[in-house]
Formats: structure tokens, sequence, C-alpha cells
């Protein structure tokens, strides 16, 4: 299954690939904001699962779910935020907009494997 990782840090992205690379998820394929991703997901087949940050420019995470939900070609991708809001309401947003979960950094590779875990059984 292929993933895609948004996120606007090269680091960040790099760290969740390694985090996915030791769960099993070899097939990793990254954007670097919200524009960027709906673009991948535009011309890339069997993405299963979408890692997206909260903070980036030009579109941020909570738009693109968004507007990855209300696509009815990836609408029942789940979607994880990863986020350094832990504030409640954000993440209840999200989650009514239809995030699957979601991770508040810092994190281990231990929790991005357990959340992946909860979203796809």
């Amino acid at each position: 299954m292929k993933v895609l990782v948004v996120d606007d840090s090269s680091t960040m992205r790099r760290i969740l690939t390694n985090c996915l690379n030791e769960a099993g998820y070899k097939d990793v394929v990254h954007a670097a904001d919200g524009l960027e991703a709906l673009d991948v997901l535009s011309k890339e087949q069997g993405v299963g699962l979408i890692l997206v940050d909260w903070h980036m420019p030009n579109m941020d995470g909570f738009s693109l779910l968004q507007q990855v939900k209300a696509d009815d070609k990836t609408k029942d991708i789940p979607v994880i935020m990863v986020t350094t809001q832990a504030e409640k309401q954000s993440v209840l947003d999200a989650l009514k907009v239809g995030a699957a979960n979601y991770v508040v950094k810092p994190f281990t590779p231990e929790i991005i494997s357990e959340k992946i875990a909860e979203v796809l059984g």
C-alpha cells in the first residue's frame, strides 16, 4: 500500500518515512503542502493512507483534509493528522470533517505504528 506524507518540513517527511519503513510501509510518496498533495493524489494510483501536517503554507492540513473528504475519488482514503496542536477543539474539528486519527508531535515510530493499526485494523 502506498502512503502519502504531507509536511512542509523535509526533515519531518524523512522522519515519518523512516517510521513508516520501520512499520513495513516501503511505498511512500511525499508532498510539501496541501496543493502539492492534491496534485500527487491526482497522479498517483493506490494511495491507501495519508499522513498530513496541520500547519503548512499554500494549503494547510485541515483544508487538505476537507478537500480529500469532499472528492469521491479520495474520500475513502484514511487521513491521519500529524500536529503539534494537542488543542482539543482542533482535534475534534478534524475528526468531525473525517480524519481517521491524529498524532501529536513529538512521536515515536511505535506511536505511528499504533495509530496506523488503529486506522487500518
